[in-house]
């Protein structure tokens, strides 16, 4: 079983599951009712709600906040400062606890820096959220999603290689480092199996 570490510097409340392998480094503060997956590792002051599900091999670059409400699956990468909302119309002066919105990062996704996942969406398997991105509707699986507010530009691979199809149509394209055929019918890309 590989070993878990936590930096002296970091704050684990009691309660916490945290797999094994997995590395807290400076300043991060792991609340009571979070659950990490084996293999993750959390950059400093990152910040892990209560009510926060990630999966396993799961990278949290610096300085991201994950609030209650977010799961994030699998392999996924969440790059320095993303960041995550649970309220859509948050005012000081009113609470609205009662009102969080679930947010679901799927399995392989990238998050670049400094982008913002507005709650109540999903972000499809493999989409890759561009650096600066505010995104304010679901994407699609291996969407390229960018601006602001993002918009679906492109599609990506397994491998976060950009691959060379329309938004929307028929097509299909190759992963230069996979080998992997990808096929776009419509407005949906899938991979085919080898």
């Amino acid at each position: 079983m590989k070993e878990l570490f936590i930096h002296p510097s970091a704050i684990v409340d009691e309660g916490a599951e945290i797999g094994s392998g997995t590395k807290i480094w400076h300043w991060c503060h792991v609340s009571a009712g979070a659950r990490i997956g084996e293999d993750c590792s959390f950059g400093q002051n990152a910040f892990v709600a209560n009510d926060v599900t990630i999966g396993r091999n799961v990278k949290v670059q610096n300085n991201v906040s994950i609030y209650d409400g977010v799961t994030i699956e699998d392999d996924v990468f969440c790059g320095p400062s993303a960041v995550f909302t649970n309220v859509f119309n948050p005012r000081s002066a009113v609470s609205r606890k009662h009102e969080y919105r679930k947010t679901l990062v799927r399995t392989g996704a990238s998050l670049g820096a400094n982008c913002t996942i507005v709650c109540g969406n999903t972000v499809g398997r493999y989409a890759f959220i561009a650096a600066g991105s505010v995104l304010t509707t679901d994407a699609k699986d291996y969407a390229l999603m960018m601006g602001v507010p993002a918009r679906h530009v492109g599609w990506m691979s397994e491998f976060g290689e950009r691959l060379n199809l329309p938004v929307s149509g028929r097509g299909s394209d190759i992963c230069p480092l996979s080998g992997t055929v990808y096929k776009l019918e419509g407005n949906t890309l899938y991979a085919e199996a080898n």
